[in-house]
């Protein structure tokens, strides 16, 4: 009988042991997770109603939606494992889903509700799920792995066959991820990348915004490194206290990570009305202007931004609130026009590896298997999820990844003949 060893409750774990289980319905499948329950992190995605996957998961799509050092195995990896797949997989499990654009969540909008299925076909098919055992060594034995476990757990030590590393990364440790995947990849021969946040808030240092706190505002942001861009995105900016936050700041926050990590100046360019052209916002400044001579600067950008902005953007451009419109020069017009456009934030951190989603970096693609997720390293080990050197951008391709190679990984461990 086949022993399967997955290391790590999470989705990708999870998935892992569902399809072992399918394929093989005498092997004896364990899943050992160091947290008091699977799947915490999975509860917490989508704000808690689990944004399984995109439609935009595909290969020809990869470069858009995938970041590593490799892009070409995410692309192998999605066609042997698809967004389709993703959805059968989910609807053998009972679950109905629903699309709201291109992401595709479940009908009820509840991540619970995906954990509570993924956790009744693991007992369904007899999967043994272990929780608060932490993993301390793994070594083959000449025969199976001897997978050791830390002091304080009641079982001391676990035989596999198989083995399935599916720890995570070091993203959001109080939900299960603390890195202890890196050393266990590393004991199995596999060399890691540099780990950074990645999906995170960024802290801003001498925060021109820092009184605009909790406004949200639609903008541009450029990661700037060493002067040289490096990703942008476009959609509704948070203003926080520390720096700045929302979907755009986090789509471009691994390569400020890696800036900082390599000690490379690192900015953020943000683009304040990104729909008009410098140009165009100073036309629209002269028409707001125009007639109106007793209108003051701060009543003139009134209505364009929110008024926490109002007085942050005119005290970098050096105008005066109260200064009548009609007073202003020509030039000061195109300064007001050009920090609309252009206003340089120089990063001085991440919020940290706790409040990131995932991380970027891990173990090098080049080590594995795409079509198997077999480690290239050390035969019969199968690395899967966030423990590689992929990251996605936010909108179901994190969770699309853990899928797809969980999915992977579990029908292999059981394919292959034993040793």
């Amino acid at each position: 009988m086949r022993r399967i060893g997955i290391i790590g409750g999470g989705a990708s774990g999870i998935a892992a042991a569902i399809t072992a289980a399918r394929n093989d319905r005498k092997a004896q499948v364990f899943i050992l997770e160091q947290k008091e329950k699977i799947g915490r992190k999975l509860l917490a995605t989508g704000n808690g109603r689990c944004n399984l996957t995109n439609r935009q998961a595909v290969p020809s799509c990869a470069k858009v939606c995938y970041r590593g050092g490799n892009i070409q195995f995410v692309e192998e990896v999605l066609r042997a494992f698809s967004y389709e797949d993703t959805l059968k997989f989910f609807e053998s499990i009972g679950l109905v889903v629903k699309l709201r654009g291109d992401y595709v969540y479940p009908r009820s909008d509840q991540a619970s509700a995906v954990l509570e299925l993924l956790e009744l076909e693991l007992k369904r098919l007899g999967v043994e799920v272990y929780c608060n055992v932490k993993v301390a060594s793994i070594a083959w034995e000449g025969k199976n792995f001897c997978i050791r476990t830390e002091e304080t757990c009641s079982v001391k030590s676990f035989k596999a066959d198989r083995l399935i590393l599916a720890s995570g990364g070091q993203a959001a440790s109080s939900l299960g991820s603390d890195g202890s995947g890196y050393g266990l990849a590393k004991a199995l021969k596999h060399s890691v990348t540099c780990i950074v946040p990645a999906l995170v808030q960024l802290k801003v240092k001498a925060h021109p915004f820092a009184k605009a706190s909790g406004v949200r505002t639609e903008a541009k942001v450029t990661a700037l490194i060493d002067g040289k861009e490096a990703a942008s995105d476009t959609g509704e900016v948070q203003i926080t206290a520390y720096g700045i936050s929302g979907i755009p700041v986090f789509q471009i926050s691994r390569f400020i990570a890696l800036g900082l990590h390599q000690k490379k100046r690192s900015e953020v360019l943000l683009d304040l009305l990104p729909e008009y052209s410098e140009d165009e916002v100073y036309r629209l400044l002269v028409k707001m202007g125009d007639k109106r001579d007793d209108l003051t600067a701060k009543e003139w950008l009134t209505g364009i931004f929110n008024q926490k902005l109002v007085p942050r953007i005119l005290e970098m451009a050096g105008v005066k609130m109260q200064t009548r419109v009609s007073k202003l020069s020509e030039g000061q017009l195109q300064t007001v026009a050009k920090k609309c456009k252009r206003i340089i934030l120089t990063i001085q951190d991440t919020n940290g590896f706790e409040n990131a989603q995932v991380c970027a970096g891990g173990v090098r693609t080049k080590e594995v298997c795409p079509q198997t997720m077999e480690s290239l390293r050390t035969k019969g080990v199968y690395l899967t999820g966030e423990l590689l050197d992929v990251d996605g951008i936010c909108g179901g391709f994190n969770l699309q990844w853990a899928w797809a190679t969980g999915c992977i990984a579990g029908k292999a461990s059981v394919m292959r003949k034993k040793k």
